[in-house]
């Protein structure tokens, strides 16, 4: 695995499998690492990864841990853009850069309102017709990252 990721892609307490596998798969495209905050909504496990289509998680840079503050203290003053609906402003307003973090919520409860609250001046949303609630997971993320990957100019060679 890379020593410097990419991007990390934090995912707060996600519920579906699939989507989980699917933002993995995103990870390895792009060298991010994938950080998911407990509780799971699935196991971890070979039998319950391979029936998610989990098949690149061996090759995923990844880190299960307990809490945010676990977050905190392992990516320290790295700068987050939390992304939800509503936020602050829309995703193609944000300057990333190489090494921030990118914190998305459960499919079916979002991001906690304190943590969006907190950090109102770092939140994101992808624009979308009233009509539409919101977007699954998987895409959401994956339309974030490659517009991080986007703004980096590509993928290093």
């Amino acid at each position: 695995m890379a020593s410097s990721p990419l991007l990390h892609v934090v995912l707060h307490q996600p519920d579906i499998p699939q989507n989980t596998g699917n933002i993995g798969r995103t990870c390895v495209a792009v060298g991010a690492k994938l950080w998911l905050i407990r509780p799971l909504g699935f196991q971890l496990d070979e039998r319950h990864l391979r029936r998610a289509g989990m098949d690149y998680w061996d090759q995923l840079d990844y880190q299960v841990v307990d809490s945010w503050n676990d977050i905190c203290r392992e990516l320290g003053n790295r700068p987050m853009w939390f992304v939800d609906n509503p936020a602050g402003r829309l995703v193609w307003d944000a300057d990333f850069a190489i090494g921030d973090v990118l914190v998305f919520g459960s499919e079916t409860r979002g991001l906690p309102r304190s943590l969006m609250e907190q950090h109102h001046s770092r939140t994101l949303e992808l624009p979308m017709r009233p009509a539409v609630r919101s977007l699954n997971l998987a895409s959401t993320v994956n339309t974030v990252v490659y517009e991080a990957v986007r703004q980096f100019g590509g993928l290093p060679l």
